[in-house]
């Protein structure tokens, strides 16, 4: 059995978390500073709750960092404050480089394993991958963790931000794609052909453009989304890419902010939001 704290367990986290207990691992979740549906969700997938982040810390073997993007710095700096020196494990949707910050906070008490997670949370039916990077013993020992799980760990180059870039290129098409494809059902609606553009595109071999009744589901975790994009646009630049068109998404999720989490949304409504100055 490996102690392991999750730093912090929202829906991925407490997923991730729910496989660790499976497997027969210990796992801790730290509630100070916490809201209340983070502590729940990580009581509920079987981690035991712990007010003090220092002795979790000196407890666990592994920290799993599954965060927001722009948290991601924060929660290693507090982990390294407190002298963690086991494997520090980033799974967070961030920049190359912003792993290579907190490689370099962390160090040299702990070895750092830079991961991406694809899919939907892990659970029954639904098979998620699992990115590492990083140096042999420290990666060997995170995959230990998720023997026999749904949760199926790849292994990519030994060096820390390898598995954070394949999650921004894969991100990049995925994300923007859907976007693109919200404002040319706009533009479509905007003129009175939005039917005729929906005929045109199912003829099309790519379904992303011939059902727009996934919008709403964009325009709910837009405010999720758009950190993403920031994290994608010094990704690119970074490989002399041009970063405009995540950055000019980052722009266009600003036009669904205030759809946080509301999945019940019509089509209608996600598509007027991308037209603020339009009259209904």
């Amino acid at each position: 059995m490996i102690t392991v704290t999750v730093l912090h367990p929202g829906t991925m986290g407490a997923a991730i978390t729910a496989e660790l207990v499976a497997g027969g691992h210990e796992a801790l979740s730290v509630t100070k500073g916490r809201s209340e549906n983070t502590w729940l969700r990580g009581r509920e997938a079987g981690a035991t709750a712990y007010d003090s982040l220092a002795e979790a810390l000196t407890r666990s073997a592994v920290v799993l960092s599954v965060c927001p993007p722009q948290a991601a710095e924060d929660v290693a700096a507090a982990a390294a404050a407190h002298g963690f020196a086991g494997v520090y494990t980033d799974v967070n949707a961030i920049s190359p480089q912003r792993v290579r910050r907190i490689a370099d906070e962390i160090r040299p008490g702990s070895a750092v394993v830079d991961g991406a997670v694809f899919g939907q949370p892990p659970g029954e039916g639904r098979a998620t991958r699992l990115y590492l990077a990083g140096a042999d013993s420290a990666v060997e020992l995170v995959a230990s963790l998720f023997t026999d799980s749904v949760l199926h760990v790849c292994r990519v180059r030994d060096t820390p931000g390898s598995a954070s870039a394949l999650k921004m290129a894969f991100a990049s098409y995925q994300k923007a794609a859907r976007t693109l494809a919200g404002i040319a059902h706009a533009l479509a609606d905007a003129h009175g052909v939005g039917a005729q553009l929906t005929a045109e595109v199912e003829i099309m071999v790519s379904a992303i453009l011939s059902d727009s009744e996934y919008l709403p589901s964009v325009a709910a975790r837009a405010w999720r989304w758009a950190p993403d994009m920031e994290e994608i646009a010094p990704t690119l630049r970074a490989a002399d890419l041009p970063p405009d068109m995540a950055e000019a998404t980052a722009r266009v999720f600003a036009y669904w902010e205030q759809d946080k989490d509301e999945y019940d949304l019509t089509v209608v409504h996600a598509l007027s939001q991308l037209q603020p100055g339009r009259s209904s």
